[in-house]
């Protein structure tokens, strides 16, 4: 498979939180060739099993990206929408959305007042969702309706997947999170005959409180597991933190929900090591990712979360380094070679 289409397709597919369907066939048609079995749960969460060992690994994307959905239709034809997923409403004006109907795509835009007609006192308000409208184009109400657009439909932000000007960075609208799920294809593509079993692949409704990490965890019941997600980026005008883009993948080491499994954690910092593989540790006060559900299930299941640096986050267009993903496939490449059953055993009793 070519690294860079399985991007475009990956990142180009429409699939916001509790509408992942065209994501879980994607996903399927990607695992079920190079999978022993495929298992899924009610939700759409999907994975390709791989190996026969007595302890298993869940790696861990989500197959959903944030976006809005339908709430009313104006007499005029305008659309009103609601959050689905974390959204600050300064990086929303003016861009382009897919609105998906029952008749098929359609484009629209988010509106927003011109600067000329701002008075002094409204040009200082930040942003709110509440009044803001999708504009598809149409004279009013019946228009609209006559395109298929309905009550409760899924809206997507709309970018296309593009190589720039230095080709190793990549920007798109949804690498939070399809890095996770081309890293999940890749991984288990790359370990044919692992000494314990992988189930590799994604969970719905990351966006939204997390919610398909918790079905799928019961549904798979791993050892052991890494969540794969991005992580925010220090290297632009004004941010500051400790993941940089280029500097290799993030290893979390706390998030709002979870804290990384300090043994297990410490395997993948070792193996890490051992292949020189240069690695960042980072935390998250404010965010959190399916690392946390899939770690409070069953008994307590050993979890951390791999991702790469990523710059702007949660808006219509998101941009990663190409060498960041191939690094964190080398490591995560690395770390399902040298796990053992015994080593699970040790890592689960951190005894390691």
């Amino acid at each position: 498979m070519e690294q860079l289409d399985l991007f475009k397709k990956l990142t180009d597919c429409n699939a916001v939180a509790g509408f992942e369907g065209p994501m879980t066939n994607l996903m399927n048609d990607y695992l079920e060739p190079i999978s022993d079995d495929i298992v899924k749960d009610n939700t759409g969460s999907i994975f390709g099993k791989k190996g026969q060992g007595r302890h298993s690994i869940m790696l861990a994307g989500h197959l959903d990206e944030i976006g809005f959905m339908v709430t009313a239709i104006t007499v005029d034809g305008f659309i009103r929408f609601t959050n689905l997923g974390y959204w600050w409403a300064n990086v929303m004006l003016s861009q382009k959305v897919t609105i998906t109907g029952s008749k098929g795509d359609v484009r629209g835009v988010i509106g927003g007042k011109p600067p000329h007609v701002l008075g002094v006192k409204e040009k200082e308000l930040a942003a709110e969702v509440s009044n803001m409208f999708i504009d598809i184009g149409v004279n009013n109400r019946q228009e609209a309706l006559d395109a298929g657009v309905r009550i409760g439909d899924p809206i997507t932000p709309y970018s296309e997947f593009e190589v720039m000007t230095n080709p190793d960075y990549l920007l798109a609208k949804a690498w939070d999170n399809r890095f996770g799920c081309a890293l999940a294809i890749e991984a288990l593509r790359d370990n044919p005959d692992p000494h314990i079993t992988i189930y590799s692949g994604a969970v719905t409704q990351e966006e939204t409180l997390s919610r398909g990490a918790k079905t799928a965890a019961h549904k798979v019941k791993p050892s052991l597991a890494i969540a794969l997600d991005v992580g925010i980026c220090a290297k632009t005008p004004g941010m500051t933190g400790n993941a940089k883009m280029g500097d290799g993948p993030i290893i979390v080491l706390v998030d709002a929900w979870h804290i990384g499994h300090p043994t297990f954690r410490q395997f993948v910092t070792d193996i890490a090591e051992k292949h020189d593989i240069k690695i960042q540790f980072d935390y998250l006060t404010g965010g959190y990712t399916d690392a946390g559900h899939i770690a409070q299930s069953f008994d307590g299941i050993p979890a951390i979360t791999m991702g790469v640096p990523t710059r702007y986050i949660h808006s219509n267009v998101s941009m990663m380094n190409r060498q960041d993903y191939n690094s964190a496939l080398k490591l995560l490449n690395a770390v399902l070679n040298e796990l053992t059953d015994d080593i699970v055993d040790q890592i689960i009793e951190q005894t390691y």
